[in-house]
């Protein structure tokens, strides 16, 4: 039997749909996979065939690694292909568990006894023998190779095996995905991307259910500065290594004049008229890119400028849907999505864009009471802003 060559990459949503759409979405995530495999420098080949991808390769660790990054995945295992006979199952368990053994995946202390389990999976005709054959056998068949001890209830190691009509895979461990749908088969959003903790995570939400994502990023001028610029564009760079063969190079939208305009002229309602500025720029992108929404970072009730009124009065300023995956979830959830993305420790450098917020802010402002307060060419001048956009590459 050959060393582990391969990783068994499983999805979720995508076997719930129609053959057909589910052969399309497949196909994609396949694409998708390759485009990842191929930026990581990791020589691989990918293959659909219900219901897993499978991607060949000489180094299974860095490709599960890889793989475990894109929407649509579950999980992505580094197997040992064998023959679909019990035999061969169990010579390569004992295998798969020796080589797991030896490199000490099973804990970090060399004292430990980890305990571990088997879990079968069989699926089509031809076998004689069962999901639980494999499990009990396949069993033992570890525990001749390294004395481990068994614990079906909360094991250590997990030892997967999924039988298929003429072939087996074998796996020790497993890189968990993001689930959801793969990038590129729900059409395409604009998201505002300010490089703080939560529009980052909004972006790769909508990501994460399928959709290509453009983000903006507002310049804020002397309200923003270089750092708010750098943390921002980090982010976004950070996104953009889950979904190589997509566009994800964001548009700077240069609109420090207006901001300083506002802090000048508008008072409690401030923030509401430059979030409509915002949505208006951005909206601007939209219909050159063919989005078919924008996308916020904001959640009910975090901010004074996020209640149900106010997001109801910013939203009056675009005839797009303003989506917002964040709605309804707790700071702390948002912080620990950020973390797991990657985005946190950018998105907490110090910036001063928290001058632009006023003293006493209204926190239900009617829509007549914000149109009668701010300037009377704020969105022509938020679209002559978007017009003079920056493509920002690399």
């Amino acid at each position: 039997m050959e060393d582990a060559d391969r990783v068994v990459v499983g999805y979720g949503e995508i076997g719930t749909k129609s053959s057909a759409v589910r052969g399309r979405m497949a196909d994609r995530l396949a694409r998708n996979l390759r485009a990842i495999l191929d930026d990581r420098g990791i020589q691989a080949t990918v293959r659909s065939e219900w219901p897993r991808l499978y991607v060949a390769t000489p180094d299974p660790p860095a490709a599960a690694e890889a793989v475990a990054e894109a929407p649509g995945v579950v999980f992505a295992r580094p197997a040992y292909e064998c023959d679909a006979a019990m035999d061969a199952i169990r010579e390569t368990l004992r295998r798969a568990a020796s080589d797991h053994d030896a490199h000490g995946r099973a804990g970090d202390d060399e004292d430990d006894d980890p305990s571990f389990a088997v879990r079968a999976r069989r699926d089509g005709d031809g076998h004689d023998f069962g999901s639980t054959d494999v499990e009990r056998e396949g069993g033992a068949a570890v525990v001749e190779a390294t004395g481990a001890p068994v614990d079906l209830d909360d094991p250590d190691v997990t030892y997967r095996v999924e039988v298929r009509d003429d072939r087996a895979f074998v796996s020790a461990w497993s890189a968990a995905g993001p689930g959801g749908l793969p990038l590129g088969t729900h059409g395409r959003a604009v998201a505002l991307i300010s490089g703080g903790i939560d529009s980052p995570v909004a972006a790769w939400e909508m990501m994460r259910r399928g959709c290509a994502v453009t983000p903006v990023y507002v310049d804020l001028g002397d309200y923003g500065g270089p750092d708010h610029r750098a943390r921002a564009l980090e982010t976004v760079r950070r996104l953009a290594r889950r979904a190589p063969n997509h566009d994800v190079r964001p548009r700077e939208i240069p609109m420090g004049d207006l901001v300083a305009d506002l802090v000048e002229a508008v008072e409690d309602t401030r923030m509401l008229s430059l979030r409509r500025s915002m949505l208006r720029a951005a909206a601007v992108v939209a219909s050159e890119v063919g989005a078919h929404s924008l996308v916020t970072g904001e959640a009910l009730g975090q901010k004074s400028s996020q209640t149900g009124g106010n997001l109801a009065v910013t939203d009056a300023a675009v005839d797009y849907p303003v989506h917002r995956p964040l709605l309804t979830w707790d700071k702390p959830d948002i912080v620990a999505a950020a973390r797991d993305l990657g985005t946190y420790e950018d998105a907490t450098i110090p910036v001063g864009c928290e001058r632009v917020a006023p003293s006493y802010p209204e926190t239900n402002a009617s829509l007549h009471a914000v149109e009668a307060a701010e300037p009377a060419d704020l969105f022509e001048r938020a679209e002559a802003a978007a017009a003079d956009r920056r493509l920002v590459d690399g």
